[in-house]
């Protein structure tokens, strides 16, 4: 069997190295040159997930694993064909199908009978019937569920940990008609392998969601789910503050009952899924209200810090230096997408204010090219807040921030003594 996995990213790779691992050919595509030259180098294009850099030497020493730029070609050969190329989104998290669209045009131009494709990329319900159903057929001129299998499975996984989640979460499974979902489970079972799980309800495996749309729903649930509870957790936070009490405790008493499963509060809800896929929920179920309310809750988080900050000041609130400490949009991670850093700064200079910001993954060069003036640690502030749970600023102390008189801590991971003689303001305590 040849698979061809079209999307060569932090979620692509693994997984095309992952089918190879298990004895089968693989073909690799991706648009990016550079990104192929290195997967044919036996290199990895892109720093952080653990064992791939081991496992792509071993499936590429084997033969097993090659890159492309032609998808047309390598799907000419394929008897799968996986996709795992991006949905690019607005800044309103609309979404822009025109890089998954294109992927599609080149895997109809090279699509052959019985081939089964399948979708991983999290799209809006529907979207693989209604969307790429035709637009396969119109160019292959292959009728699906019937020429050709079509189904849609979504990643899962974790950047940094994917080679685990793939053994520990089920591959959920759904095509646009039987044939294709059988095809589809049948694949996956032949390249995955499991974790058992006692606390799930049924054998963790490649499970079966019937329709191609409930398998996109179901990635949509939990990701919006998990919008929803940190919205809960934020509002839980808020009033914390107001009684003079510590989100923190009662967020670990309320969760040692087995059925509370209270997130961690936080400044900014950011990254490529957690705040843009329950935009893609309410894309089809427009009359529903609580994913609203809780992306409204949540992109409010950072211009309530600023105004927690200038409160601080009272009538001492101009002219303020404010390094905001961390660009990524979550510890450990090169990765700006939906960060609250660009909320923090936009807020800042809304009020006067001057900002600057520290990344320790991104050079002062890059942080520039986001549009950020860099800060250093052990420069001079008015303030300072910190927006990544980056695990060098779990260690900070006053020398870091000379001069600062406050500190905002949006992300609960540093404690007031530490950090003395600046004032510690931390999201969800008195």
């Amino acid at each position: 069997m040849t698979t061809c996995v079209v999307g060569l990213g932090k979620i692509g790779l693994p997984l095309a190295v992952q089918i190879a691992s298990k004895g089968e050919h693989v073909i690799g595509c991706d648009i990016s040159s550079d990104v192929v030259n290195f997967v044919n180098s036996g290199q990895v294009p892109f720093p952080g997930e653990a064992n791939l850099s081991e496992l792509l030497k071993e499936v590429r020493g084997q033969n097993l694993l090659d890159a492309t730029t032609s998808t047309v070609e390598a799907v000419t050969q394929a008897d799968v064909v996986i996709v795992v190329v991006p949905v690019i989104v607005d800044e309103a998290a609309n979404p822009d199908f025109s890089a998954i669209d294109s992927a599609t045009m080149d895997i109809a131009s090279g699509l052959q009978p019985n081939t089964l494709i399948c979708y991983e990329t999290t799209l809006p319900i529907g979207t693989t019937r209604n969307r790429f159903g035709p637009l396969l057929q119109e160019i292959s001129g292959l009728n699906p569920g019937t020429d050709f299998y079509l189904a849609y499975s979504p990643e899962r996984v974790f950047s940094g940990r994917i080679f685990t989640d793939l053994r520990t979460y089920p591959k959920l499974v759904g095509g646009i008609n039987e044939a294709s979902t059988k095809r589809a489970i049948t694949f996956y079972e032949s390249v995955l392998d499991f974790d058992h799980r006692p606390d799930l309800n049924q054998q963790n495996g490649v499970w079966d969601l019937g329709k191609s749309e409930a398998a996109e729903m179901a990635k949509l649930v939990e990701t919006t789910y998990r919008n929803v509870n940190i919205a809960l957790a934020n509002e839980f936070a808020l009033h914390a503050e107001e009684l003079a009490i510590d989100i923190g405790s009662i967020i670990q008493a309320a969760n040692s009952q087995p059925f509370s499963h209270i997130h961690n509060p936080g400044i900014a809800v950011g990254g490529h899924c957690i705040p843009v896929y329950p935009k893609f929920y309410l894309s089809t179920h427009s009359s529903a209200s609580l994913p609203k309310v809780a992306i409204s809750v949540n992109e409010s988080m950072p211009l309530r810090a600023v105004e927690e900050l200038k409160r601080a000041f009272q009538n001492d609130a101009e002219n303020k230096r404010v390094a905001i400490l961390g660009a990524a949009y979550r510890g450990g991670v090169k990765e700006t997408a939906f960060s609250g850093v660009f909320s923090l700064v936009n807020e800042i200079t809304n009020i006067g204010w001057q900002p600057f910001v520290h990344d320790p993954l991104f050079s002062d060069s890059e942080l520039r090219e986001l549009g950020f003036e860099p800060f250093t640690l052990g420069n001079s502030c008015d303030a300072a807040i910190i927006q990544t749970d980056h695990e060098i600023y779990n260690e900070l102390n006053a020398s870091d921030l000379p001069e600062a008189k406050y500190l905002y801590d949006g992300r609960r991971i540093i404690s007031a003594s530490q950090i003395t003689p600046i004032t510690l303001i931390q999201l969800g305590s008195c």
